[in-house]
């Protein structure tokens, strides 16, 4: 057995949070990553509060888990109302699932102001449902709601509805930090406590991050004896969000030797699956998975890390199946660029006169507004042509571009022209576009096709603009980044200038080039 379990509450508390919606397909999916994943239990839903959780709930009992219990969540039973004829419960039951987790209020404000009934009656309401449920063969585990706060106004009332629960059988006690304002300290003094009223009852925490310590009051549970950790892949949830499992996880494998799956270099694979499926940008900076979690950037830093990564790498990245980044910037020392040289299969000695040339070209390019941080593409370019390794495959001869607005209802008519030599040979291109970027790129590619078929292949990912000198306003500089991709990986350029045409038109002509080059080195290859 565990010694800490893990219950993911994605699916049904996670959806409450802002921007974070899932289809029923998608719940589905999620559930089925999240038991390949080796996580415990997995909370698919409400079925009393909307019918697409019913239908999940039926849907997912065709599912074949091979780790995880399906629980369904629902609330104690009704006030006054014998636990056999409350609808709700009747429905937590024909969710058919191996777990059931209701939830009950632990603080007398919510008992007596917001049920409106009495402290004996709210904790007949917890005994009653937890005996209902374990009697129809369920496991039950108790939520015990706004728990903190409870304690902290009336440590015995909170510590009776628990005893409560315990009573009618549950099989664990959840305390729950539902306002997300308790420190680590008071959680761990208090889960003692807790540990001391019930001793043969497992207790578990819930957290939010509403103060930033949704993982820290995990931890501080866990440490104090508690046996399951409710959360979230990426700390989804109402408000500021719930206890991040992508962050608890690898803490309490890693750092205190608690194993909880079984395959942990899946983490990073996990939270970009469920930031995908759900819609949402993956957050660079979420630590052990985020993008940026084991990037470096200062010259110092990155020659320490080349020769000894854990001077500042706290764990191994590829542990949670992250990896290690070089960034290269203004900060950057030659350990950086003798590193993205490496990596070129071009490998430099530091001191020579090539790595000082290139840095100092980074570091001129940045001082005027440029940024290869995502633009690996356009370093690598300039790499390749301060080494001399560059073979230009086209040039640019001339470009202009046009908008017309028509007043009689037509539409108006972006258009682009493209004049370039390829060797000896001119090409000359019109082309019309959605934009006068989209013009653009469709009238480069539909010069260079003739001499190189395979940009086909290439397509543009993204494109973003950033102003770089906001104060020089209408005269400012314009940095536009471009994410480029053939279907098999994807590369950022970068273009600045203070006309944001030329900016995107550098940045898109960097783009299919880089292509060109990868093709002509891996033909020489």
């Amino acid at each position: 057995m565990k010694s800490v379990s893990l219950y993911d509450t994605t699916l049904r508390d996670g959806t409450q949070g802002e921007g974070f919606q899932l289809s029923m397909l998608d719940k589905l999916r999620i559930a089925q990553r999240l038991d390949a994943f080796g996580v415990d239990y997995i909370e698919g839903g409400w079925p009393g509060s909307n019918p697409k959780d019913i239908e999940f709930f039926q849907e997912a009992a065709k599912l074949d888990l091979k780790h995880a219990r399906l629980a369904a969540f629902g609330s104690t039973r009704r006030a006054n109302v014998a636990v056999e004829d409350d609808g709700q419960v009747k429905l937590l039951l024909e969710a058919n699932t191996p777990v059931v987790t209701i939830f009950g209020k632990s603080w007398e404000l919510q008992v007596t102001e917001v049920l409106r009934t009495t402290v004996e009656e709210n904790q007949a309401m917890i005994r009653d449902t937890c005996r209902h449920l374990k009697e129809h063969g369920r496991e039950v585990v108790y939520d015990a709601e706004h728990f903190f706060d409870g304690f902290k106004d009336s440590p015995e009332h909170a510590l009776a509805t628990l005893q409560a629960a315990a009573d009618g059988g549950a099989d664990c006690v959840v305390l729950c930090d539902t306002n997300g304002g308790t420190l680590p300290s008071e959680v761990m003094q208090i889960c003692m406590q807790v540990k001391e009223r019930i001793p043969d009852t497992p207790f578990g925490i819930h957290t939010h991050n509403d103060c930033e310590l949704g993982v820290a009051n995990a931890i501080a549970a866990v440490k104090a004896g508690g046996a399951q950790i409710q959360g979230t892949i990426n700390g989804y949830g109402e408000r500021t969000g719930n206890c991040n499992l992508t962050s608890v996880i690898p803490i309490l494998q890693l750092k205190m030797g608690i194993e909880v799956v079984p395959n942990l270099e899946g983490l990073q694979s996990l939270s970009h699956f469920v930031d995908d499926i759900s819609n949402n940008p993956h957050f660079a900076r979420a630590p052990f998975v985020g993008r940026t979690a084991f990037a470096h950037k200062g010259g110092m830093h990155v020659n320490a890390v080349q020769k000894l990564a854990r001077s500042y790498e706290h764990i191994e990245p590829g542990k949670v199946g992250n990896s290690q980044q070089i960034l290269v910037s203004e900060l950057s020392g030659q350990s950086n660029i003798l590193i993205k040289a490496e990596q070129l299969g071009v490998p430099l000695e530091k001191g020579s006169d090539e790595a000082k040339a290139i840095l100092a070209r980074v570091k001129e390019l940045e001082n005027e507004g440029y940024s290869f941080e995502a633009a690996g593409g356009s370093l690598e370019l300039l790499i390749l042509r301060q080494l001399e390794r560059y073979e230009k495959p086209f040039e640019l001869k001339e470009f202009h571009t046009s908008y017309r607005l028509y007043r009689d209802g037509h539409q108006p008519v972006c258009e682009a022209t493209v004049k370039i030599f390829v060797g000896d040979e001119a090409e000359y291109i019109v082309d019309e576009g959605h934009g006068v970027v989209n013009a653009l790129d469709r009238a480069l590619r539909k010069a260079l096709i003739r001499f190189y078929p395979e940009i086909e292949e290439v397509s543009l990912l993204d494109y973003k603009v950033r102003i770089v000198d906001g104060h020089d306003a209408t005269a400012a500089k314009t940095r536009v980044l471009v994410v480029s991709g053939d279907g098999e990986s994807s590369w950022g350029t970068v273009g600045v200038s203070e006309n944001v045409i030329e900016a995107s038109w550098i940045a898109i002509v960097d783009g299919i080039d880089l292509f060109l080059q990868r093709k002509r080195r891996a033909g020489q290859a």
